[in-house]
């Protein structure tokens, strides 16, 4: 049951974290964003000032960092609990 429940919490994570829509809608005000609507903000702005890009560039990445470690992470729950039940004993 381990690797259900570990992919229930990633997926649920990764929707929490990637959330865009109810911040955007809920705050008011810039410093309390998330960081996908801080690089939505800083996109907009990018479009007058053209070397902004490399900064959303850059934020995107280090928002993905993240995610990428924590799948990482859990990956071992995966393969362990995976091959255990493929084993015939």
């Amino acid at each position: 049951m381990v690797p259900g429940l570990v992919t229930v919490f990633l997926f649920q994570f990764v929707a929490i974290w990637n959330n865009f829509l109810l911040p955007y809608i809920m705050l008011s005000d810039d410093e309390k964003f998330p960081i996908t609507l801080g690089l939505y903000t800083l996109l907009e702005q990018g479009a007058n000032t053209p070397a902004l890009y490399t900064l959303v560039i850059t934020g995107a990445f280090l928002a993905v960092f993240p995610l990428v470690a924590l799948f990482l992470v859990i990956q071992r729950f995966w393969s362990l609990d995976l091959l255990s039940g493929a084993v015939k004993s």
